[in-house]
């Protein structure tokens, strides 16, 4: 990403030194010039503004530390403050390895959930973006057996919601047509495999219909991501993690973003995790970060206007 020019400014958050370190040893000519608030930050290609914030312990490639969990929320938490203020116009976030944070002793469920208590969003929606086709979830990490439980259908009307206002205002889809699966097989077939979509989806689904939202179902997971059925929608609404993913990532893997709606800031990330065997080496595909950070700046732009471009994304 540093060895390219950029469109718009990029502010690294980072150990400072430990990037200059994998730079030298990778044989990289990248220049990083330390952040100052109110100062340009450049786009220049071989050059990364870095906002420095020092490692507890020295860093190894491929190992995790626990002694660094917290430098990894500090990261974090300027990033979004940076956005809340407006410093920043939007913040990108790389993949975290959530079990070390946890080793440190810091409970800590991912970045979706972390970001919305720092900005007081009470209902996140996690949304996976791969060109056209785009997957929202109704849960996020929670065990399979605990999905059932968490479903509701207050909490799936207001996902809807959320859904629908951040298309229009951030995505620019007018009347965005939603797609709502099941959480059953064949949407429960009629109540012979669950009930859930009878006693909270679909009741669910009329409400949103009621208050003037678009959107059909619940619907076969199985058969709305066939493209035929997915050209009629504008957004997918998935009742777990892993029903809906799957398919995202298998469309659009390395060029997928994940986008957090329902929070006061644009935030976009990775659609990828940690890469650990990968550390050091060089050899790490970079392409998810790039498009969730030109994906953040389009977004940035549209919902704060073209102005707002020359604000930095914290990355």
């Amino acid at each position: 990403m540093a060895a390219q020019s950029r469109r718009f400014p990029v502010v690294c958050l980072a150990d400072r030194e430990l990037l200059a370190q994998r730079a030298r040893e990778l044989h990289l000519k990248i220049e990083l010039p330390p952040y100052r608030r109110g100062e340009p930050v450049s786009v220049t290609a071989g050059q990364l503004t870095v906002l420095h914030e020092p490692l507890a312990v020295a860093a190894r490639p491929g190992r995790l530390d626990a002694a660094n969990a917290r430098q990894v929320l500090r990261l974090i938490d300027r990033a979004v403050d940076g956005a809340l203020e407006e410093e920043f116009a939007a913040v990108v976030t790389a993949p975290v390895q959530k079990s070390v944070i946890n080793d440190g002793g810091i409970a800590f469920i991912g970045h979706t959930e972390y970001i919305a208590a720092r900005t007081h969003a009470p209902l996140p929606v996690m949304l996976l973006t791969a060109g056209s086709l785009r997957v929202a979830l109704a849960t996020t990490h929670l065990p399979l057996r605990a999905v059932s439980a968490a479903l509701g259908a207050d909490r799936l009307v207001q996902i809807l919601s959320i859904v629908a206002h951040d298309l229009r205002r951030d995505f620019g889809i007018q009347t965005p047509r939603i797609a709502v699966c099941g959480l059953n097989p064949h949407a429960g077939e009629g109540g012979y495999l669950g009930d859930e979509e009878q006693t909270i989806i679909a009741p669910a689904i009329a409400r949103a219909r009621a208050a003037g939202l678009t959107v059909s179902g619940p619907l076969p997971a199985d058969t709305v991501f066939v493209p035929r059925h997915l050209a009629c929608y504008d957004v997918v609404l998935a009742m777990y993690h892993d029903q809906g993913l799957p398919v995202l990532k298998h469309a659009g893997f390395g060029h997928a973003v994940n986008v957090t709606l329902g929070l006061p800031i644009v935030r976009t990330s990775v659609d990828h995790g940690t890469a650990l065997d990968l550390a050091g080496r060089g050899g790490a595909d970079s392409s998810s970060l790039l498009t969730a950070l030109e994906l953040a700046a389009e977004l940035a732009c549209r919902r704060f206007g073209i102005a707002s471009a020359q604000r930095a994304s914290a990355s």
